[in-house]
């Protein structure tokens, strides 16, 4: 009697993008290297220089915001191309590497690049959703609040927390129902408002590993973003050897964390990707993966179906 598969879960996600990364160790450093590093490296610079500049604008009677405005526009528009670059890289190698097809740079810098308009429209479109489901519920949220006042006399709820509470819980939603949004513009070719759809549709049923995926990335991203925002925070005296070496050290520091979380982060989104399909049936119950590892032993694993 065959032993049944085992459950669809957050270790099973991570560990079989482990195993796609360590077989392809040398193409995804490559990737990693074009894309996700300076993407990591602006995030990991930004609070500092930001901070520099505020610092420097202090005892301006009228800060220069142009300055501000202007920089923050760049770090935003910077950050984007790379991110957007890197997901449709890596997205397309985990995706062959997944099947044990050959996993090229050039294919997959090609893919990057035809995904890249794909992945914008998309993002735009996510925004523009959220953004206008955001402000009726605020409205919503003021409504509601006025309400509970009238209704209880001297009960005092404030209005920020309250609109901050049904943003996460909507935030959430939309995050965990459209999580293979991006792998969908990569893999399938469809962007937009057709990305979202298919998401939602391939989400039923495993959302509980989407939340999880959601909750373990932000986990392990927020202590970063603390490291390089408290490092920001630290006066910088000129002239100290032991200044600079620590704000070097904590960029690289950061730099190479930030890289490794993006990494795995979309990873592990693709091999959910193809978890979700097997689940709603539309690959093979069982899914070889031919590699070689770095000893140039084989690697045999299959992908099981959730129970």
């Amino acid at each position: 009697m065959a032993t049944p598969p085992p459950p669809v879960n957050l270790w099973t996600v991570l560990s079989e993008s482990k195993r796609i990364i360590n077989a392809h160790s040398r193409h995804f450093l490559a990737l990693s290297v074009l894309f996700l590093l300076p993407n990591s490296f602006c995030i990991a610079l930004y609070p500092s220089v930001s901070r520099l500049i505020t610092d420097q604008q202090r005892p301006r009677v009228t800060p220069d915001f142009k300055t501000v405005i202007l920089l923050s526009i760049a770090y935003l528009v910077v950050v984007t191309v790379f991110n957007l670059l890197a997901i449709g890289s890596i997205a397309h190698s985990i995706f062959q590497g997944f099947y044990g097809r050959p996993v090229k740079l050039m294919s997959a810098v090609k893919s990057s690049l035809s995904s890249f308009l794909p992945l914008l429209a998309t993002l735009i479109s996510v925004n523009s959703i959220v953004f206008g489901i955001f402000f009726i519920l605020a409205f919503a949220a003021f409504l509601l609040k006025t309400l509970i006042e009238i209704i209880i006399p001297g009960l005092e709820i404030s209005f920020l927390v309250f609109a901050v509470i049904i943003a996460i819980v909507v935030m959430l939603k939309f995050q965990v129902d459209w999580i293979l949004s991006c792998v969908i513009v990569v893999v399938e070719s469809v962007w937009g408002l057709k990305a979202l759809k298919r998401s939602k549709s391939l989400t039923k049923g495993m959302r509980r590993v989407s939340f999880s995926i959601l909750f373990f990335f932000a986990a392990t991203s927020l202590p970063i973003g603390w490291i390089s925002t408290t490092a920001a925070s630290i006066p910088i005296e000129d002239g100290r050897l032991l200044t600079i070496v620590f704000f070097v050290l904590q960029i690289v520091i950061v730099s190479a964390f930030q890289t490794f979380i993006m990494m795995y982060n979309v990873a592990a989104t693709t091999v959910m990707y193809m978890y979700c399909k097997d689940f709603h049936g539309e690959v093979g119950k069982y899914v070889s993966l031919p590699f070689d590892d770095d000893d140039g032993k084989p690697l045999h694993h299959l992908a099981y179906n959730n129970v």
